[in-house]
């Protein structure tokens, strides 16, 4: 997976240094043969975080070519360089963020640091278009304890909006959405919950108040609220939480299945963007996972369990996994829904559920 070189007989001028740590290299990628690590350990790591994804991505963004004689094939060469770039920092950060829904902190790090280095070389020093990055890099040190760092990155990503006027307000919601993590991590309850009605309210501004790109900063919210055991809040947002992707994610089912327009009686939220038949991409699906996961836990824990309330987040669990095509997964969820359902006051949603295992059963008769 690697060769070993000598920097001293390195070409001079030239300093190949580690991809992670910018330190003299001592080894290269012997796949794309355009990355270079100080030693294997941090080369294991790009390679579980990014470069697996990547490697042979970077070969023509780090080749030299030959000269190009015409005005008209720079131009071609420069434009197609330029996507090519832009298309890296697309993927890298997708993959950043789905590694920190899945609670892969450490390998999130290199993925953010590709994405800051991409956006560097497209943008330059200065961009709103470098935010991003820096909170990926600021949820993942958080995730990894290292408040310290994680500060750094979120107060460089506060300043860069501030001095920003026309940053968008989903920049804006990212950046509280973060902020809040940090203080919760630190225990600072207030300003956790100020930065994340804040989160609240750009996400809203840009997206609505009912959309799943919106529904983080209620989860969050819930979460700080949880931790202080004031449940009626919490369970109130954690039901906003799941009503929001049980829309997203009916809707999407309704498309690949060709289900009439929405049963009478249930909610569905999140209709602010486009929606295509796939409707997720990587991270919001780790997103999905994680957020409708918790919930479920929370509410089976629960003394009190409200049967209408699990049998809507159960049947949101087996949409989502048969979105993913995980149709066991799927078929267990739904009948844990169908249980539920039974115990729940509402026939729409029972016989919504009904239907989905109909979709599974024949799935399972076709396989």
């Amino acid at each position: 997976m690697s060769n070993t070189i000598n920097p001293l007989s390195n070409p001079k001028g030239v300093n190949l240094l580690c991809e992670l740590c910018q330190k003299p290299a001592f080894i290269q990628c012997n796949k794309c043969r355009v990355t270079y690590y100080c030693g294997a350990e941090h080369q294991k790591a790009d390679w579980l975080g990014i470069h697996e994804k990547i490697c042979q991505l970077l070969v023509p963004l780090r080749t030299t070519i030959p000269f190009l004689a015409s005005d008209e094939e720079r131009q071609h060469r420069k434009d197609q360089l330029l996507q090519r770039q832009r298309q890296m920092i697309d993927l890298t950060r997708t993959t950043g963020q789905k590694l920190l829904f899945e609670g892969k902190h450490e390998q999130a790090v290199p993925a953010a640091m590709q994405s800051l280095r991409f956006a560097i070389e497209v943008h330059g020093l200065a961009s709103i278009e470098l935010v991003p990055s820096y909170l990926i890099l600021g949820e993942a040190s958080i995730g990894l304890g290292k408040l310290s760092q994680a500060e750094e990155y979120l107060m460089q990503a506060q300043w860069t909006v501030l001095k920003t006027p026309e940053c968008s307000n989903a920049i804006k919601s990212k950046l509280h959405r973060n902020l809040g993590l940090l203080y919760a991590a630190k225990g600072d309850d207030e300003e956790a919950l100020r930065h994340l009605a804040d989160d609240i309210y750009h996400a809203s501004e840009e997206f609505g108040t009912d959309d799943i790109r919106t529904s983080g900063g209620y989860f969050h919210m819930a979460n700080v609220f949880f931790r202080q055991n004031r449940m009626d809040v919490a369970d109130s947002l954690y039901e906003r939480v799941t009503n929001i992707w049980y829309g997203y994610l009916l809707k999407i089912v309704q498309i690949r299945t060709k289900t009439p327009a929405t049963p009478k009686g249930i909610p569905v939220a999140g209709d602010s963007h486009g929606l295509d038949e796939d409707g997720l991409d990587e991270a919001q699906e780790a997103e999905a996972i994680q957020v409708l996961n918790s919930i479920y836990d929370i509410r089976e824990q629960q003394q009190k369990n409200k049967p209408l309330i699990t049998a809507k987040i159960s049947h949101a669990l087996a949409m989502l996994y048969y979105i993913l095509h995980h149709i066991d997964k799927a078929k267990e969820f739904g009948r844990r829904a169908v249980v539920s359902s039974e115990d729940a006051p509402n026939e729409e949603l029972s016989r919504s559920i009904v239907e989905l295992m109909k979709v599974f059963d024949n799935i399972m008769l076709s396989v």
